[in-house]
């Protein structure tokens, strides 16, 4: 060991034995060379700023494409290329998943869940099925999504809340990849308004969990929201099959001229402020906005190619919130080609790094709701509700739930969103680790050997 008193050791240019004079072309020098790095350097950073990938978020009169129609993601924060590996748990796999699909008995068809507003739930899931990026091990998984048509079933009689409560319990507790991460790599859909409310215990159970759903607020409904801006993905409602296809849809839009109201409102009272307020304007104002009177039965019932007839035949479609804030109309109006009026101050919308929804419709204060809107939307040059609906037909492609091989689809957008999401180090309240990197649980056995069920907190 050296002592303290050790003659001191010589560091090079420091040393005055080695000190070379400093002269005034030295400092000439020196100062070119950090005159240039910092030129350099701020040259270099606006190239590497420029990102290959084309951004939709823009504010000038188009939206760029790919040559094949494709929506390019943009590179920041997403990546260049989409790269996931998502394990769908089978039906058979764990008890109780049947019964969150089809109810107690096995009696909801999955035909009759894919209609409606809570679509989306089965859609998602049997297009996840058939994705490239679905992986059958679950040691390479970087996402599991968890199957369940809860929505569907409830409303058919299949389960009631309490039995929906218990069995997304018992499911819950025969997965140790859950466990492992507190179901933080975890997705679940909720596709209608009441959210991940559907199922009651979600915050003790799956507030880590990712929750895909059309609702982004419910807090004039629950004390707190399920939908949390940092994890969760808004996606799209579902928008009827035979509007979406390619091809020929079932109603076509009508040229501007051809449209004989300024805006319409089509859907039911439900003793909605907003809506309330809609009808009434209608009655002041009839050779401006359409509110007809829906009947969902009887000989009078509007079908479904009534209904988007009636969309159709106004510039603007109003979307105001129901039950809860956000709306099926929203999306409905953008096949049909009608500006679509957001009506609902608390909506959130799908994909906002993507789409600049200010060039593309219209969201205006619920509090608001009179004849200063029709006033408004009136003085709007129908040069620039043409531009509104060619942008749109441009990005609506994303309101549609195709597959993910498709240039541009619900999916494959929702797909760039989770990519967003993945953690690949794994922690929760019940995982821990040790020195040479396995994870064990309380008692300190090993995750392999994990075995369900499991007690949740």
């Amino acid at each position: 060991m050296a002592s303290l008193s050790s003659k001191p050791r010589n560091f090079g240019a420091y040393s005055s034995h080695y000190a070379t004079p400093c002269t005034r072309t030295h400092q000439i020098g020196a100062l070119f060379l950090v005159v240039s790095t910092f030129f350099l350097t701020r040259l270099f950073d606006q190239w590497y700023s420029v990102s290959p990938a084309i951004d939709l978020h823009r504010t000038d009169s188009s939206v760029t494409t790919s040559d094949n129609g494709a929506l390019r993601w943009p590179e920041r924060g997403y990546g260049s290329h989409l790269s996931l590996k998502i394990y769908v748990y089978d039906e058979n796999e764990i008890d109780g998943l049947k019964e969150l699909m089809y109810g107690r008995d096995g009696g909801v068809k999955t035909a009759s869940c894919l209609k409606g507003q809570w679509g989306s739930q089965v859609k998602i899931h049997k297009l996840l099925m058939e994705s490239k990026f679905r992986t059958s091990k679950k040691e390479e998984a970087d996402l599991f999504f968890v199957p369940a048509y809860v929505k569907c079933v409830r409303m058919l009689g299949g389960l009631n809340d309490k039995e929906i409560n218990q069995t997304y319990v018992k499911v819950l507790s025969q997965m140790p990849y859950f466990r492992r991460s507190g179901g933080r790599d975890h997705i679940f859909v909720f596709p209608s308004g009441a959210g991940a409310h559907l199922f009651r215990s979600w915050s003790t159970f799956i507030n880590h969990s990712i929750i895909l759903t059309p609702e982004g607020d419910r807090t004039d409904k629950k004390d707190t929201t399920a939908f949390n801006t940092w994890k969760d993905i808004i996606i799209p409602g579902n928008v009827d099959d035979a509007m979406t296809r390619n091809g020929q849809p079932d109603v076509q839009p009508l040229p501007l001229s051809k449209r004989k109201y300024l805006a319409n409102y089509l859907g039911r009272a439900q003793g909605k402020a907003g809506r309330l307020k809609l009808i009434d304007l209608s009655k002041q104002y009839p050779d401006k906005l359409e509110c007809p009177d829906l009947k969902f039965s009887g000989t009078e019932k509007f079908g479904r190619t009534t209904y988007f007839e009636h969309l159709r035949n106004a510039k603007f479609c109003l979307a105001p919130r129901g039950e809860s804030s956000w709306t099926l109309r929203f999306y409905e109006s953008f096949f049909v080609e009608c500006v679509p009026v957001l009506l609902s101050d608390h909506a959130e919308l799908p994909f906002q790094n993507v789409i600049d929804y200010a060039q593309v419709s219209i969201k205006w204060p619920s509090s608001r709701i009179g004849a200063e809107l029709l006033d408004y939307l009136a003085s709007i040059p129908d040069r620039d509700i043409e531009e509104m609906i060619s942008r749109g037909s441009k990005i609506r492609c994303l309101f549609v739930y195709g597959p993910d091989y498709a240039p541009c689809s619900a999916v494959k957008g929702i797909l760039w969103e989770l990519q967003r999401k993945v953690r690949h180090f794994q922690q929760s309240t019940e995982t821990f680790w040790l020195h040479n990197g396995s994870f064990v649980n309380r008692e300190l056995v090993h995750f392999s050997s994990w075995r369900p069920p499991m007690p949740l907190p």
